[in-house]
């Protein structure tokens, strides 16, 4: 079952698209064309943005743009040639120590529709595709 999972996984990113938990699926933006540098600097971007929306109450976000978020990294760590358990440690972890910091929700949550507005920009969308499309 796992390794279906991860299949199903793997044609989503592949075909631009990915599919969230609660079964939306989003357009993703084209990061084919970032530098090394510059996927490195977008994926540690997205991670926090993630983080500090999924725990600050202030800076919530929706599910497609949850969606666009999280496949965007998922997809730049498949460039980057990171497994999972890299992109945690690399990414997640440091993302998720922002949460000791009292001032980190309002440093951070404020940057996150401006991120969503760069990867729509760059072809992602936040509204959730139909089986066809």
């Amino acid at each position: 079952m796992k390794a279906l999972a991860a299949l199903a996984g793997a044609l989503a990113l592949l075909s631009g698209a990915a599919l969230a938990d609660g079964g939306i699926t989003v357009k993703l933006p084209d990061v084919s064309n970032l530098s090394e540098n510059e996927a490195k600097s977008l994926i540690a971007e997205l991670a926090n943005v993630n983080v500090i929306t999924s725990n600050c109450a202030d800076y919530s976000i929706t599910d497609g743009e949850w969606t666009l978020i999280t496949g965007t990294g998922d997809l730049l760590a498949a460039q980057l040639g990171l497994d999972a358990s890299a992109y945690d440690k690399t990414y997640y972890g440091p993302a998720f120590k922002l949460l000791d910091d009292p001032a980190a929700c309002d440093r951070i949550g404020p940057t996150a529709k401006p991120l969503i507005q760069r990867l729509i920009g760059m072809g992602g969308g936040t509204t959730p595709l139909t089986q066809s499309q």
